[in-house]
Parts: C-alpha cells; structure tokens; sequence
C-alpha cells in the first residue's frame, strides 16, 4: 500500500471555524508537548473532559489528515492522559505548522 500524501483536506474557512476541535485546540489544552520522531506526543491531566475532546479530535483529524496515526494511553488511578499523533517522514514539520499557526 502506498503512503497517503501529507495534506489536510480541509478548506481554509473550513479549518479556521474547526481549529478549537481540531489538533490546535488540543495542543492549548495540553499540559507537555514534546516532540517525537515524526510527530507529538501530548500530554493531559486526566478528565473526561479531555477524553471527550481528544475522541472528537481524532474522529475529525482521521477525516481530513488521513496520513495521521493516534496512539491514546491512559493511566490508571487518575494519571497522565497522552496521545502521541505521528505519521509518515514529512509529518513533524506538517504537525509543527498546524500547531503554531492556531
């Protein structure tokens, strides 16, 4: 199978109106950001809240950046929540601009 090419489908307006539900809003939430070999790893205080919103965010990201791949742990007794978001080489700078562009 051949690599998916690393582009957000989304329409500029598109994305301008989803960026609070979307990766962006999450990294504001997050409590460590630290990058990882083609992408992030962030890191949350646990809640349900939290999770409600990194569910919702996947769902949406894997939609219009189907290049992506999440990977969600969650610790026992009330720990961290992380969600480490990675994809193919060209991902990291991809993610990078998404980030500090919101």
């Amino acid at each position: 199978m051949s690599e998916l090419p690393i582009v957000c489908t989304l329409q500029p307006g598109e994305l301008n109106t989803r960026t609070a539900q979307l990766l962006p809003g999450l990294a504001r939430a997050a409590i460590s950001v630290v990058a990882i070999t083609d992408g992030y790893r962030f890191e949350f205080e646990a809640s349900s809240a939290i999770l409600d919103a990194i569910a919702a965010a996947i769902d949406a990201e894997r939609q219009c950046c189907r290049f992506l791949r999440f990977r969600l742990t969650v610790e026992p007794d009330g720990g961290p929540v992380t969600l480490e978001v990675c994809g193919p080489a060209g991902s990291h700078e991809f993610l990078t601009a998404m980030i500090q562009n919101a």
